[in-house]
């Protein structure tokens, strides 16, 4: 045993670490999976080769030489299957296909493990022997796997544009040329020159770790379409409603968890609509979706299937899109369902219980008149004060806002009257909240008599009323405001003992705009502060001049 049977071993280990990342730093999907058996299945041969360097047993020798030579006959069906998912990640993988590329390694991996008659290896004579017709099976076997192999990595580059898919490609190819040329000196040298040339142990397993670097490479650079792919898959599986893809030939690349139980669907398989939809045990509006399915140019398709299951009736809304590719080219399609089968039910209820429903309709229209006269009734209690039925001081302003603007557009002339019922306070303390409360009322009462029907009567605040009186002038609204004074003096207010009743006054100040000018339309809410408390001040005037008056400002 000397230093290069401990090579095979290094290289053993260095094919166990490579093993080991790949399966620890990525995340494995079936590329992976596929990948690590045939990894598992080359790591054998320099194991093997190192066991037999580790002991002088012939019987030993022939075991460990058989098992090795058992995994790698199965190598060259390790990589192409490989292969296949690494150049097409939606690659399916059907059973005639995997039978063709497992077949002849399976029957050779038999050959070698059982060697009738001395067909794999007559006799041994150390490591480098003499070996039979299998053998030679073998290395022709993996030379046609290796020339298949290039075809298809050669095709798959030339037909992609996408420079990191032709770097993972071209890392492969390169891992494929070393494993082929250094197997293929390994044969020539150590067996077909054995008898001429001294042996070189090892070259063979120098190879392996060379291509699987490179494989490993490769397998790194598929790794960020990878996590898109998980990403994608994830994606589609939680979606509600049921997704196939079609390639260009029909047949299903992709779909989510619910076609194949619902719709039996198989992945990679052709799904003819036609007879799909034949078999199936009810369709409506057949002929018109197969005619938009199969128009040309190709158009959206909807439908709706039923399909029996067991003792039910599945509804499912069908709809179809085409994918289109350069040139207006159909390169697939994308079918979606989605389970109508509860709406159904609800829509054979709802026919069921019509006169119910015509009378839930009833029913709601009195409702939305309830609701109509309810709303109305809270838009009134939002601008209107609860206590007189008066304006409250909220609309009051905003209705001012606009009639200040209109009245400046057309220089009409308005007036603005602000009034306080004269000791007020005395009432309350006389004969209580409640008779005060009908004296507000009543007041607010006799002036909304004496007004105009333009006339906007507001309750400002407390005791205190704000008249707006649209196109009047000076002379007009004072004498509007003494009809007002005479009115409220002659108002009786009964207090509730004996007939008795209470009369009170009130001080007014008036404020009148005649031909004002335009103002900016951002300054109308500071001249409408302005005005109130010109005519505030009027009122105040009023008030301190004895109450009972009326004061116009200036």
């Amino acid at each position: 045993m000397g230093l290069l049977t401990w090579l095979d071993l290094c290289i053993f280990s260095v094919l166990m670490a490579l093993f080991l990342y790949v399966f620890v730093y990525n995340t494995v999907t079936l590329l992976h999976k596929v990948y690590l058996i045939f990894h598992f299945l080359i790591m054998i041969w320099p194991f093997g080769q190192f066991a037999v360097g580790m002991t002088d047993n012939p019987h030993f020798q022939m075991i460990y030489t058989n098992v090795s030579f058992v995994f790698l006959s199965l190598v060259g069906f390790g990589w192409l299957l490989f292969l296949r998912f690494l150049i097409n990640p939606a690659y399916v993988l059907r059973l005639g296909s995997f039978l063709n590329m497992l077949l002849p390694a399976l029957i050779i991996a038999i050959g070698i493990a059982i060697n009738p008659g001395g067909v794999y290896i007559p006799e041994l004579n150390g490591p480098y022997t003499t070996y039979g017709p299998i053998f030679w099976f073998l290395v022709a076997t993996h030379l046609i796997y290796c020339t298949y192999s290039v075809i298809l990595i050669n095709r798959a580059y030339r037909s992609e544009a996408n420079p990191h898919y032709k770097t993972k490609i071209a890392y492969a190819l390169i891992g494929l040329i070393v494993l082929a040329a250094f197997g293929l000196f390994d044969v020539i040298w150590n067996t077909l020159l054995a008898s001429v040339l001294p042996a070189i142990p090892g070259v063979f397993s120098i190879g392996i770790a060379i291509a699987i670097v490179c494989f490993v490479i490769s397998v790194h650079k598929q790794r960020s379409y990878d996590i898109v792919g998980i990403a994608k898959q994830d994606v589609i599986h939680t979606i509600a409603a049921g997704i196939i893809v079609l390639d260009g030939q029909e047949r299903v690349v992709e779909m989510n968890r619910l076609p194949s139980p619902r719709l039996r669907v198989k992945l990679g398989k052709r799904l003819d609509m036609e007879r799909y939809l034949h078999s199936i045990s009810g369709t409506k509006d057949e002929e018109s979706f197969l005619s938009a399915y199969r128009s040309n140019p190709p158009e959206r398709a909807a439908m709706e299937i039923a399909i029996e299951q067991d003792d039910s009736i599945l509804y499912l809304s069908l709809h179809a899109a085409p994918i289109m590719g350069d040139h207006n080219r159909i390169i697939g399609r994308v079918i979606t369902f989605q389970d109508v089968t509860e709406l159904r039910l609800l829509v054979d209820q709802s026919n069921e219980q019509y006169e119910a429903m015509q009378e839930r309709n009833r029913e709601l229209i009195q409702m939305q008149d309830k609701l109509f006269q309810a709303n109305q009734k809270l838009e009134q209690m939002a601008v209107t004060d609860s206590l007189t039925g008066c304006f409250n001081r909220r609309y009051l302003m905003g209705r001012l806002e606009y009639e200040i603007k209109r009245n400046q557009r057309y220089r009409f002339p308005f007036s603005i009257m602000l009034f306080d019922i004269d000791f007020f306070k005395s009432v309350n303390d006389s004969y209580g909240h409640l008779i005060g409360d009908d004296v507000i009322r009543q007041t607010a009462g006799v002036v909304r008599d004496s007004l105009r029907g333009t006339d906007l009567l507001a309750r400002y605040g407390g005791e205190e009323f704000a008249v707006y009186l649209p196109q009047t002038d000076r002379e007009q609204a004072d004498m509007l405001a003494e009809r007002i004074c005479q009115a409220v003096a002659c108002n009786q207010v009964p207090i509730g003992k004996d007939d008795a009743s209470v009369s009170v006054t009130i001080s007014i100040g008036v404020l009148s705009v005649e031909g004002q000018a335009e103002h900016d339309g951002d300054s109308t809410e500071a001249y409408l502060h302005e005005l109130f408390a010109n005519v505030d001040e009027a009122l105040y005037e009023a008030k301190k001049g004895g109450r009972n008056r009326i004061v116009h400002f200036p």
